[in-house]
Formats: C-alpha cells, structure tokens, sequence
C-alpha cells in the first residue's frame, strides 16, 4: 500500500480507499482477517489511531465488521452494492475529467470523442 503524504487525501481516508479498493475487487474474501491495527500501523510507520480511523470507516460503510479479540474481518459482499460502489467511482471520474477538460478549454465534443477512442483502444 502506497501512500501519499502531500496528495491532500488523508493517510485514513488513502488506506481505506485501497482496502475498498481491494474488498469489492474480490482481492479479499468474505471471513478474511485485514491485518491487525498495530501490525499495519508499524508496517506503514504512521499512527494506530490513523489506522482505526480508517476501519472504522471501512466498519461504517459496512464493508468490515469488527471481531472482538481478533481484529476485523471482510463482510459478504452484496453484488448490487459492489455495482453501485463502481457506478460512484466512475460518477466521480467522469466528473473530475470533465472539470479538466473544461480547464483545458476542450469542448463536450472533443472530450466525448476522446471517451470513444480510449473505449476503443481498450477493446
């Protein structure tokens, strides 16, 4: 896990984002422990109070679930949330390019065939 100390993302909100990131990609799998608070803490050399920060989010969100003694473990993943989660990720992708575009002065026409051809590229 990478993290960027000037990104203006904070460090919890970066870990969480990865460990969702990995959650709905199926990298972990229901029942799996994530590493302990301390553990990734050391590992990440930042502090255990920033790494409770972002389970508890991951816990908020539902995507974990807290097992007293042993640490957290990933919850059973519902389908149509991961899709909904991925439709949010695209929303505010998209959303970013457009701001870009529209500092960049390029016009909704531009911007919507420079979509076609990187989905053509990517075939």
């Amino acid at each position: 896990m990478k993290l960027m100390q000037n990104s203006g993302v904070p460090i919890y909100q970066q870990i969480a984002d990865s460990f969702k990131t990995d959650i709905l990609a199926g990298r972990y799998e229901q029942g799996e422990f994530l590493p302990s608070i301390r553990g990734l803490a050391k590992d990440l050399k930042i502090s255990v109070i920033t790494t409770m920060k972002a389970y508890e989010q991951l816990a908020d969100e539902r995507l974990i679930t807290a097992a007293q003694g042993k640490g957290f473990y990933v919850n059973a993943q519902d389908s149509e949330m991961i899709k909904e989660q991925h439709l949010r990720k695209v929303e505010e992708s998209l959303t970013d390019a457009i701001a870009a575009a529209e500092v960049a002065g390029i016009s909704n026409d531009e911007l919507k065939g420079m979509l076609e051809a990187l989905l053509e590229v990517d075939k």
